[in-house]
């Protein structure tokens, strides 16, 4: 191993095996990951899909996934919308009083014509005047065509109607006409043009209607002569016409617009489409096809679309926790059994969503508040690190926002994205490193307030789209949320604890109680051993949260490292007081065997009594494979005054081990020995002191204890500057400074006063 910064300590290597460290399973979990993110979101994301065919019977009912065109209901609506259109009518003015006013002209010049017989004019008006007044109709079409003033259809239709609707005058008038005079006609005129003018404002659909009021006007008009009043009358219905057509066109128009113009009908999202048991009709089936419900049309694409979705949730998480690594060589900062409970916690917090999303429905969308999604953050918080927690709150935001979106149309709904963001957010900052139970009820509280708040917020910026009904219960169930996430939390902490050997703050908290009763066992039967742990506990909590390791574990983990000195109490020299040594009277191969058991001893005491298995880590290695070398030399000794060969090597005066596997193990066995090194000191130096911590580690680097564990030189380098301070803050007493080992007696015991 190499390091960039200047050390005192080399020759150190360290490996990390088995499954724990193994790149393919790390990768193997973050690819279950995206399987999760996977099937947890298809339900919302990906169409439902079914096997049915045409002509059988249903055997589930099938609800519409999102609000899907009702084409049939569409078309239906679009036809009793174009069959409302009232019918189109198109008024055309023809003027017929110049059609009279012609026909009074032609019959002046002809009477006035006596070469013509009276016999021969009424002949000649029988036959010009029905025809000029047809010709009259027939120009106004001509030029109404070339002017392009109305549609075709149109004045086909009108010149249809008018000829329908033709008047035929009787045989007496055409008799009567050639009596006329001059004057008759100039008085005639005018009556004529003003009854038909007047008579021909009304909207007329038939003419004949029209023609019944001619009488009445002639009858008030200023004419007396008879005849005249006869001729006037029956040219007036001659040029009376119908004035108001049936646009066909315009009622086609019109037809096309009220179909454009009709809303599309939808089948709303939830609607039944087919119930159980019903029969698939054509329409039916022709129904599901076009909205993608049946097998046969897979569409492939919204499925590229989520696993692409799915990976990039994934994948972000990777390359967070890849970038925030700064142990290990592969760059991570957890082991393949955190990244596992990293997932498990991941399921829980989607069960938990999907279980407020089964909740919900359109008319209580408000349940969706109740879903526990702060559960998963606090999880990570309290078993893993804050950061990261952090970075899981915007994932389990936006797990939250899809899951538990009833919007149509919509990916993302920010108001449960937002408030899952909140209240993950707000447990991470309540609970992280908390070292009680009350304190998780104290977060659990807080995310409760800040939630309904930030419903009530969210409320009030939408503008009113609920009832202050809905909007109560919407606040009342986001405060319910926040008392579920923290129950369960409680609830779930000793599993995780137990499952993953994962040591929170809440429990090494429990495990440091003085109460606990081996650490009670340990003050009462062995005092100098527990004095000698809790100096232990401080000196390696300093030193391990100087190079970023778990401080607490390492002071709780200390606590007990000795327990198992109390099987054999007095065979330690800390519980020796005022009595002689027992191993000075017994074989040195003995005491060996009872130095190194306490060890084994300490294992076997921690799992009597079910301590987690870092703590039961730290019991057994503390001490690794260390080299008793009293005992071996005061055996070497025995062995030379007997006079024979030695029958031992040093390998049979070492502890059984194993070495450190952890940063808080190895610190725990340097701090051990430091702590016993300058207790043994009389009046030990600030030089002295250091001296001998930086022997103790070079001691054991160079015998390859920390092989087995990821302490970097630069770590030992601080282990050892951190370890130095806290002795000096420790054993300020009897530590003497450099400028007071110089000074008199007398000035000494005066400052030390």
């Amino acid at each position: 191993m190499t390091s960039k910064q200047p050390s005192k300590f080399s020759g150190f290597t360290y490996n990390n095996s088995g499954w724990k460290y193994s790149a393919g399973a790390r990768y193997a979990l973050f690819l279950l990951l995206g399987i999760l993110f996977y099937f947890s979101l298809s339900p919302d994301l990906l169409p439902k899909r079914y096997d049915i065919k045409e002509g059988t019977h249903s055997a589930k009912e099938i609800t519409s996934p999102s609000r899907i065109p009702d084409k049939k209901a569409t078309l239906k609506a679009q036809e009793e919308a174009a069959q409302n259109v009232d019918t189109k009518y198109e008024i055309i003015q023809i003027r017929p009083e110049n059609l009279v006013t012609s026909l009074l002209d032609r019959i002046d010049r002809l009477n006035q014509d006596d070469s013509i017989s009276q016999s021969d004019k009424t002949a000649i008006y029988r036959e010009e005047i029905p025809q000029r007044a047809n010709d009259y109709v027939l120009s106004f079409v001509a030029s109404a065509r070339n002017s392009g003033t109305y549609s075709n259809n149109l004045l086909d239709e009108m010149q249809t109607r008018i000829k329908e609707q033709a008047y035929s005058i009787p045989e007496e008038t055409y008799i009567k006409i050639p009596r006329l005079t001059s004057q008759d006609i100039i008085e005639m005129k005018p009556v004529a043009r003003d009854i038909v003018s007047r008579l021909m404002n009304d909207q007329i659909k038939e003419a004949d209607a029209a023609r019944a009021k001619v009488a009445e006007q002639v009858s008030i008009s200023s004419l007396t002569q008879r005849t005249a009043r006869e001729v006037v009358q029956e040219l007036a219905r001659l040029a009376i016409t119908a004035n108001k057509f049936y646009d066909e066109d315009a009622t086609k128009d019109a037809e096309v617009q009220a179909r454009e113009n009709t809303p599309p009908v939808y089948i709303e999202q939830g609607e039944v489409l087919v119930a159980k048991g019903q029969l698939i009709t054509p329409e039916l089936y022709q129904l599901l096809d076009e909205n993608g419900l049946l097998r046969t049309n897979i569409d492939y694409w919204p499925q590229l679309g989520l696993l692409i979705l799915s990976a990039l949730l994934a994948f972000g998480l990777l390359m967070f926790i890849r970038q925030s690594g700064s142990t290990g060589s592969s760059g991570f900062k957890y082991n393949n059994s955190q990244l596992l409970m990293l997932v498990l916690v991941f399921l829980i917090t989607i069960l938990s969503l999907r279980i407020a999303a089964f909740l919900q429905s359109d008319t209580r969308p408000y349940m969706g508040y109740l879903a526990p999604v702060a559960i998963g953050a606090m999880l990570v918080s309290l078993l893993l690190d804050i950061t990261l927690a952090y970075f899981c709150s915007f994932l389990f935001a936006a797990l939250a926002s899809v899951i538990l979106n009833l919007q149509q149309n919509t990916i993302f709904d920010f108001n449960y994205g937002f408030f899952a963001l909140v209240v993950s957010f707000t447990a991470v900052f309540a609970t992280y490193r908390a070292g009680q139970r009350a304190t998780l009820f104290k977060g659990g509280i807080l995310v409760c307030l800040l939630g309904s708040l930030t419903v009530f917020m969210t409320k009030l910026l939408g503008g009113g789209d609920w009832q202050q009904v809905q909007t109560v219960y919407a606040i009342g169930f986001a405060f319910a949320g926040g008392l579920v996430t923290v129950v369960l939390v409680i609830g779930l902490m000793p599993f995780f604890e137990s499952a993953f050997g994962i040591l929170s703050a809440l429990k090494l908290v429990e495990l440091s109680n003085p109460n606990h009763p081996l650490l009670r066992k340990l003050l009462i039967e062995t005092p100098g051993t527990y004095h000698h742990s809790v100096m232990v506990g401080n000196l390696s909590e300093a030193a391990a949260e100087a190079i970023g390791a778990d401080g607490l574990l390492c002071r709780v983990g200390s606590y007990y490292h000795d327990i198992g000195k109390t099987k054999r109490p007095f065979y330690f020299i800390e519980n020796q007081n005022n009595m002689e040594n027992p191993h000075d009277s017994i074989d040195p191969m003995l005491s060996k065997s009872i130095i190194v058991a306490h060890a084994r001893d300490g294992v076997e005491m921690l799992k009597e009594y079910k301590l987690p298995k870092p703590i039961r880590d730290i019991a057994e290695q503390h001490h690794g494979t260390t080299f008793l070398h009293y005992f071996y030399h005061k055996a070497l000794r025995q062995a030379e005054e007997k006079g024979v060969e030695p029958d031992f090597t040093e390998d049979d005066f070492r502890y059984p081990g194993p070495k450190a596997q952890s940063k808080e193990s190895a610190v725990i066995g340097i701090a051990d020995s430091v702590e016993a090194a300058v207790r043994s000191l009389r009046s030990p130096t600030v030089e002295q002191v250091e001296t001998m911590i930086e022997k103790i580690i070079k001691s054991r680097l160079d015998d390859h204890q920390f092989d087995e564990c990821d302490l970097t030189l630069k770590e030992l380098d601080i282990i050892a500057r951190t370890l130095k301070e806290t002795v000096m803050g420790i054993f300020h007493s009897r530590i003497e400074y450099p400028e007071e080992a110089k000074k008199p007696k007398k000035e000494e015991g005066a400052v030390h006063a």
